[in-house]
C-alpha cells in the first residue's frame, strides 16, 4: 500500500496552517472555513509572520506528539520572511518539502507569481475582497485539496 493514502474525512481532522499578517483576512478565512467545511473537522492554525511560520513548522517536525499540518495557505507579503522565502525554506527541508502549499495573494505581479512557482508553490490564488469570496475560495480548496486530492501523510 502506498504511503500516500486518501485522507479519511469522517475520522481524521485536517490541520491547515494559515500564514497571514492581516487580521481582517484571518477573520474572513476562519469564518469561511466554519461556514463552508462541514463534512470534517478542520483545525486552522494561524501565524502572523514568516518567523512564526518557520517556528511552527520546525516544531511540528521535531515534536514527538505533534505533526506538520496537512496543508498550508501562505500569504505572499509578510513581515520577517516573505512568502517566497518561506517556500524556499520549506523546499530545502526534507521533512517539509512534501507539504501542499497554496499562496494567497492580492498581487498580480508576474515576477512574484513566477517566484512562487519556482519555490514549488502548488498554486497561487488571488485573495477575495469579502466573506462571500472567501467562502467560495474555501469551498474550492475543500473540494479539491481536502476532499479529492490525496494528501501526503504527515509522517512516513
Amino acid at each position: 500500500m502506498s504511503p500516500f493514502t486518501k485522507q479519511s474525512s469522517a475520522v481524521e481532522p485536517i490541520d491547515v496552517l494559515f500564514v497571514e499578517d492581516n487580521p481582517h483576512d484571518v477573520t474572513l478565512l476562519r469564518d469561511a472555513f466554519e461556514s463552508a467545511v462541514t463534512n470534517r473537522e478542520t483545525r486552522l492554525h494561524v501565524v502572523t509572520d514568516g518567523s512564526d511560520a518557520m517556528s511552527f513548522l520546525c516544531r511540528s517536525v521535531e515534536s514527538d506528539t505533534d505533526s506538520p499540518p496537512n496543508f498550508v495557505l501562505l500569504d505572499l507579503n509578510l513581515p520577517s520572511y516573505d512568502g517566497t522565502e518561506i517556500l524556499e525554506t520549506i523546499t530545502d527541508n526534507p521533512q517539509l518539502r512534501w507539504l501542499p502549499i497554496v499562496v494567497l495573494t492580492g498581487s498580480d505581479d508576474t515576477y512574484n507569481l513566477v517566484r512562487c512557482y519556482e519555490g514549488d508553490a502548488n498554486a497561487c490564488l488571488t485573495k477575495p475582497p469579502d466573506l462571500e469570496g472567501f467562502v467560495s475560495l474555501v469551498e474550492t480548496i475543500d473540494r479539491f485539496w481536502l476532499t479529492q486530492a490525496t494528501l501526503p501523510p504527515t509522517s512516513i
